[in-house]
């Protein structure tokens, strides 16, 4: 069975490339552009850039390893029927319900599908074959079919790419190492909704309590090198 070994943080992994998967979340025009709602919101989003860069790089080396390359978004239908309703402390807390409430000129083109807002990134456009979730709530595995299509394939080791690491990262990373996968965050190919002082706290959260830690470079080597083996 093919594997590689990879650089992290607490400790080196042994991997199972068959085992293996790579979760995109939520690459979205809301979180990663100019114009989007984290911009929308006051958020720097320039960091961006650099995030979509490094995981470009990683999911082009995952494609070459023939590896699944798992897309998930976030976002509502335009009467908003899964956001939860009254009763529901979702409207309160998630950004884009909390901003097209507060401003009625945004009602509607936030994370509203079949909007700019809520595509995915150029850059990062999901291949024909990629499944691609969408889910309503933070986490990945809410009320989605991730959990069966990753087990369906004996899929046990997850790596993690995407916007927002302290949001909607953490919280699939969560929910994956209590569903006993084991998640691998690739540092630099995230981003907070927040500071940099967000970032090294989820850093710290998933390589203390999670999982384990990565870089872009590294896990793009180890896969290439494995694909030249």
């Amino acid at each position: 069975m093919r594997s590689i070994d990879l650089p992290a943080a607490p400790g080196a992994l042994t991997l199972e490339l068959d085992r293996t998967a790579l979760v995109v979340v939520d690459m979205q025009n809301a979180f990663a552009s100019p114009g989007g709602m984290l911009d929308l919101a006051g958020i720097d989003v320039r960091p961006a850039r650099d995030v979509i860069a490094n995981a470009r790089m990683v999911i082009e080396a995952t494609r070459r390893s023939g590896l699944p390359v798992v897309y998930l978004t976030i976002g509502y239908p335009p009467d908003l029927s899964t956001t939860g309703g009254t009763d529901s402390p979702n409207p309160q807390k998630e950004l884009a319900l909390c901003l097209m409430r507060e401003r009625p000129e945004l009602r509607g083109k936030l994370l509203t599908f079949g909007t700019w807002d809520f595509q995915i990134v150029d850059e990062l456009a999901p291949q024909p074959a990629d499944p691609v979730i969408v889910k309503s709530r933070y986490s990945g595995f809410h009320g989605t079919s991730l959990d069966s299509f990753l087990r369906s394939r004996g899929i046990r080791n997850l790596l993690f790419v995407g916007i927002a690491s302290n949001v909607c990262v953490e919280s699939t990373i969560r929910d994956a190492y209590f569903l006993e996968y084991w998640p691998v965050l690739i540092e630099d190919a995230t981003m907070p909704a927040g500071s940099a002082e967000i970032q090294r706290a989820t850093v710290f959260n998933v390589q203390t309590f999670f999982g384990w830690v990565a870089n872009s470079e590294d896990v793009a080597t180890a896969l290439r090198e494995a694909v030249i083996a």
